[in-house]
């Protein structure tokens, strides 16, 4: 792709047919269009961060940096996803990409599919390519029943990681997680708020960590706020597949149980919450109301709008690119869990509930 013209004023298109206006730049780096002009045009007068952040923008989208503006690569770095299908994935990927690429670094992203590598194999052919570190999102250490060996070999190859999604105390890394017993916590305390009494819960299997987490904030909430006994509660908990599937299967149950609430582990489940109801002939929100978990791109456009417990994926992200980059200088950051706060956005999938 050819390199993009360096803008001579204000508003100036950047090149021919395809490439992105200075606005679009200054939109992408949230700065001025005569920030970004200044940066694309090599004059000083601009934090070094501002800047960062606007080749970075050129980065993401798509473009080649002006010749002049053009670094050696600082490095690879390994970015490990489950898969691309469910949205908050990719949001956690533009993220992390966006900020590797803002200090200099190059971004590769390895994802696994039905019948494709494995997270082993992915991480072998990283090291194959000579990555500086690697970054995990819900890779195999929030599943309680994967070895947590493979990481304990990572470090002593000298790889530096770190982990997002899931806790492991044998796993020698920085983790970075969302509360989730707050999250199920927050969505259980909207539903009581709104007059629900029969809430249930549609979640991942326990072996997974979010899934456990966001199951025992549940059935806390369930005894603190409606004073419903543990074993009670536990049976208002469905752990199913994180899919549309998955949701929509353990909503089938819950309704059968009375249930007027759902909270679901994930976006995609509460969505086949929605169509379980629908299949019924039910309304959402006036005949059930359904909490997401995730917030991911595009969710506040489905129908109804889904009420959501927002998982802070910007900040989660910068937080572990940041460990990351740390530990790649030699400067060793605390081995423990860094947990993030999640925030309850409400929308049109929750209603005062029908007497």
């Amino acid at each position: 792709m050819a390199g993009v013209t360096v803008p001579t004023a204000r508003g100036a298109v950047l090149g021919g047919n395809g490439t992105p206006r200075l606005a679009d730049i200054a939109a992408q780096a949230s700065v001025s269009e005569a920030t970004a002009s200044r940066v694309l045009n090599g004059k000083a007068g601009v934090a070094t961060a501002t800047r960062q952040r606007v080749l970075a923008a050129l980065d993401v989208l798509g473009y080649e940096r002006p010749v002049r503006l053009r670094q050696r690569s600082a490095g690879l770095i390994g970015l490990v996803v489950p898969e691309l299908n469910n949205p908050i994935f990719p949001a956690f990927a533009q993220v992390i990409e966006q900020s590797l690429a803002g200090h200099g670094y190059t971004p590769v992203l390895c994802t696994q599919t039905p019948g494709g590598a494995t997270e082993d194999e992915l991480v072998e052919q990283l090291e194959q390519r000579g990555v500086n570190g690697m970054v995990f999102v819900s890779g195999l250490h929030a599943d309680s029943t994967a070895d947590p060996a493979r990481y304990t070999e990572l470090a002593a190859r000298g790889v530096p990681f770190v982990l997002i999604n899931g806790y492991h105390p044998d796993i020698d890394a920085p983790f970075v997680s969302p509360d989730d017993h707050s999250a199920a916590r927050m969505a259980v305390r909207h539903l009581v708020d709104l007059g629900h009494e029969r809430i249930g819960l549609a979640v991942g299997p326990t072996r997974y960590v979010p899934a456990r987490r966001k199951t025992e904030g549940f059935v806390a909430a369930l005894q603190e706020l409606l004073g419903i006994p543990r074993g009670d509660a536990e049976q208002q908990v469905q752990r199913t597949l994180f899919t549309v599937e998955g949701g929509q299967a353990a909503a089938g149950v819950l309704l059968d149980q009375g249930c007027t609430g759902i909270v679901c582990a994930s976006d995609l489940m509460a969505l086949g919450a929605v169509r379980a109801a629908r299949q019924r002939g039910l309304d959402v929100p006036r005949d059930l109301s359904v909490v997401g978990f995730d917030d991911s791109p595009l969710i506040a456009f489905t129908d109804p709008p889904l009420t959501t417990v927002r998982q802070p994926v910007q900040a989660m992200a910068t937080a572990a690119v940041g460990a990351l980059l740390e530990e790649i200088q030699g400067n060793p950051v605390q081995r423990t869990e860094f947990v993030f706060q999640p925030e309850l956005v409400v929308r049109g999938s929750t209603a005062q509930v029908r007497r």
